[in-house]
């Protein structure tokens, strides 16, 4: 990952399942949580804003189960930059070298008013490091 942007995620008992580990779909939580957090910490205004981003398509591939005593922690870039989308690939990983998933989200901008497609919005091509 080029230009990252990390959070660490709290693992709660409600996300492990009965093989007592962290249920996959808790994982797809886990990336919705870093997006909107990171997002939000470089200034997308998700309720305010003209633009809303919206999840196209989301990918997941396991590598090693988590646990509940396991840090959790997302890396997140913006991977792809296209007229009105993007992709943001993520490292779901414990800090220290230990991978738990690769992930993957296609996101489109979206107007509500005009109930269109948009086009990307600078800071996300800022975040790709493309300014």
């Amino acid at each position: 990952m080029d230009k990252t942007f990390t959070l660490e995620i709290e693992t709660r008992w409600s996300d492990i399942d009965a093989y007592g580990h962290v249920n996959n779909v808790s994982l797809f939580r886990f990336l919705e949580i870093a997006r909107v957090k990171i997002l939000q910490r470089e200034g997308f205004d998700f309720l305010n804003g003209s633009v809303q981003t919206l999840v196209a398509r989301a990918e997941c591939d396991y590598l090693k189960p988590i646990l509940i005593s396991d840090r959790v922690v997302v890396s997140m870039e913006v991977s792809r930059i296209g007229n009105s989308s993007f992709d943001l690939g993520y490292l779901i990983h414990n800090g220290e070298g230990g991978r738990y998933a690769t992930a993957k989200t296609v996101m489109v901008c979206f107007d509500p008013v005009l109930n269109n497609t948009v086009a990307v919005p600078q800071m996300f091509r800022r975040m790709a490091g493309q300014e």
